[in-house]
């Protein structure tokens, strides 16, 4: 079973959190949370640290990552392993693979025609707002 993983990307005062804007399929066109592929041999927490510097060239010394929840999709033979961390300092975000952008929180993230994930990731964003004491460090 292919893992995979998507990082919450907060803010240091927790009022934006990091987005991209996809320009492949799937999900083209669409806001998303950053992440990708856990790769043979990793563990889930080095790959989320290393997606997140390739993709944002954010490093683990601007942000200590949570394991949030995950998602198993049985049909799909994959699992989706969610992480969550709020930064330590304000940082440069650039990337290549896809637009970054950071987003208010005063969106409707359950918006399938402007989010990607069928809704996933409001649920997540909820979550978090559920345990935002994870994340005093």
């Amino acid at each position: 079973m292919q893992g995979y993983n998507v990082l919450m990307i907060y803010s240091k005062d927790m009022n934006r959190l990091l987005m991209c804007k996809r320009l492949k399929n799937p999900y083209k066109g669409l806001s998303n949370l950053v992440g990708g592929k856990i790769e043979s041999g990793e563990t889930g927490i080095e790959a989320a640290y290393r997606e997140l510097f390739e993709e944002t060239s954010i490093s683990n010394e601007n942000v200590t990552l949570h394991h949030l929840m995950d998602f198993k999709y049985y049909l799909h033979h994959c699992y989706v392993e969610v992480y969550v961390g709020k930064l330590k300092r304000d940082v440069m975000v650039s990337g290549y693979e896809n637009e970054l952008y950071w987003s208010d929180l005063n969106q409707d993230f359950f918006d399938m025609t402007l989010f990607a994930g069928e809704g996933n990731i409001g649920h997540m964003i909820e979550q978090v707002k559920m345990s935002k004491s994870i994340l005093t460090d």
